[in-house]
């Protein structure tokens, strides 16, 4: 399946091995996160160069997830004892730390083929999805890999998403923040929103 049919689908189930935020190894099932909004991303391998900025980033903004019942999932075809030396190698050594969100292995690469990003049968481009509460595919973006994604934007997408099931009857319109005018989802609403945002 590809990335683009996957959103407003339910998000591919897996069960994996992971290493957890307390340096044990455990079982992540990602339907078992039903209730919760969940960001997951994938990135290549682990002891490589953007990788570990990206993991960092979410590391530093996990509390703003999680104050948006938001869950954070790292994945890579790495194994699980991999992930456990990386995050045991210091930051300035270029390890990450022990970083506070899980991180999957995917040695047989069945979780990244099936969202559609396995690349040449190797590694997982830097694919992000986020998951309803429901289970169900509502935003996704997948870059290549030497392009990091931008955190920020990801809980942007979560307030985005949030508003929107809070507020069926508004639409949020480029670079909305949260706190900021959405838009009716008419013509009248489309009108009068962009009046106001580009008023001379």
């Amino acid at each position: 399946m590809s990335v683009c049919t996957l959103v407003t689908q339910e998000a591919p189930d897996f069960t994996a091995e992971a290493v957890m935020p307390d340096n044990t190894f455990g079982q992540i099932k990602l339907s078992s996160f039903k209730g919760k909004y969940v960001v997951l991303f994938f990135y290549p391998l682990d002891f490589t160069f953007v990788c570990p900025s990206e993991i960092l980033a979410f590391n530093k903004r996990l509390e703003d997830f999680k104050t948006r019942n938001c869950e954070v999932i790292g994945v890579s075809v790495d194994s699980k004892f991999t992930h456990l030396a990386w995050k045991s190698t210091a930051v300035e050594n270029g390890g990450i730390g022990n970083i506070q969100y899980p991180l999957v292995q995917d040695l047989t690469k069945s979780i990244a083929r099936s969202y559609g990003i396995l690349v040449n049968d190797a590694v997982a481009l830097r694919g992000l999805f986020l998951i309803d509460t429901k289970g169900i595919v509502r935003h996704a973006v997948i870059n290549d890999l030497p392009l990091g994604r931008s955190v920020t934007e990801a809980l942007r997408m979560v307030d985005a998403l949030q508003f929107v099931e809070t507020h069926g009857d508004q639409v949020c319109p480029a670079d909305w923040q949260e706190g900021e005018a959405a838009m009716k989802p008419t013509a009248e609403g489309v009108a009068k929103y962009l009046a106001a945002k580009h008023a001379s």
